[in-house]
């Protein structure tokens, strides 16, 4: 095969387009390495790029989706919250509820019982002081006789008086809690009247003294 002679430029290049192989010949002597392996660089680096992008649209699209799974989630659990504070709230004030009556139920209770007690304790103050009358009249120089019991009380009473006296008055001495008829050292009667209390206030006081002077008054007798 006889080589064609090239003249011109434009030769040249129709002699290189009928001949691909040529082509790539003189682009091998014409180019660098460096320049020939250039387009496959970038198409590997074209493709790398493709391939990060998908990484990353994959990394958002996963992010997305578990930022909308996390806030869904919170948001069932704050809506789980919202229900427990309210049962705990509701349960609260059936607690409070319940504890104020409670506490009126126990109030009432404490009162009846307080007013149960209240003649047992003052029957127990009165049964210790009748336990202890030879004492009390030992203290006043005396000696103890006999109880001066609520019947006998009454019959002291004179019907003038009856009529004199207000009906308080006439309580006061009949339900004294205790009349003692005691001697003295010479043997001459007389009686201590006594008056029971727990909080010995200036009205149990006026009451013995004047259960005393009732009894004076009625019998003639010091007291």
């Amino acid at each position: 095969m006889r080589t064609p002679e090239i003249a011109t430029v434009e030769y040249l290049v129709q002699v290189l387009d009928e001949h691909p192989q040529w082509r790539e010949a003189v682009r091998a002597r014409l180019l660098t390495r460096e320049l020939l392996e250039l387009p496959q660089q970038l198409a590997d680096f074209a493709a790398a790029t493709d391939r990060r992008f998908e990484a990353v649209d994959q990394q958002i699209a996963e992010t997305r989706r578990q930022l909308a799974e996390s806030t869904a989630n919170t948001d069932r659990r704050f809506t789980a919250m919202d229900q427990q504070l309210a049962e705990t709230r509701r349960q609260l004030a059936e607690t409070d509820r319940r504890l104020a009556e409670s506490t009126a139920n126990t109030d009432r209770q404490l009162k009846q019982l307080r007013t149960d007690i209240g003649p047992i304790k003052a029957a127990h103050a009165a049964n210790s002081a009748r336990a202890e009358a030879d004492m009390m009249a030992e203290k006043q120089g005396l000696t103890f006789v006999a109880f001066v019991e609520r019947q006998e009380r009454w019959a002291m009473v004179p019907a003038s008086d009856k009529r004199k006296l207000s009906e308080k008055e006439l309580l006061s001495f009949r339900y004294a809690d205790i009349v003692i008829r005691a001697a003295e050292p010479d043997g001459t009667e007389c009686y201590v009247a006594v008056e029971v209390s727990y909080t010995a206030n200036g009205r149990d006081t006026q009451r013995a003294q004047r259960n005393a002077q009732l009894l004076t008054r009625f019998t003639g007798r010091r007291a």
